[in-house]
């Protein structure tokens, strides 16, 4: 049993930055798979970025070079940082986690446990 918990969204100002953070519970995160999708309003859950172990990083292409995905290991936690945020970026911001099965991790299908999600909005 994984249970995770994101927090850090918020009203924010096209440009600005937010870091969120997935605080996982249950067993030790550093060796599985954690990724950050994001669903905006009448929008299917789309994928963001996902951490393998602690260097194989994986991106969207609409947010490359602008968030920046990493874990520390020895708080379970891993991180979803996010600058130059556009008002396309506002969403409902989920982590999750894949502890058995297929590792497609652009698929949400591949996880296996969410979190409840953090909503992130960003004005114009």
């Amino acid at each position: 049993q994984v249970q995770l918990v994101e927090s850090g969204g918020g009203l924010v100002q096209a440009g600005d930055s937010l870091r969120l953070s997935c605080a996982a519970s249950g067993r030790t995160t550093s060796n599985i798979p954690i990724g950050w999708f994001r669903q905006a309003p009448g929008k299917e859950r789309e994928f963001v970025a996902a951490i393998r172990l602690n260097t194989n990083t994986y991106y969207a292409d609409s947010v490359k070079g602008r968030f920046t995905i990493s874990r520390d290991n020895a708080k379970n936690t891993v991180y979803l940082q996010m600058n130059a945020l556009k008002p396309e970026d506002t969403a409902v911001y989920y982590c999750a986690a894949i502890t058995t099965g297929v590792l497609i991790l652009r698929s949400a299908n591949s996880y296996n446990y969410w979190g409840q999600g953090t909503q992130v909005t960003v004005s114009s």
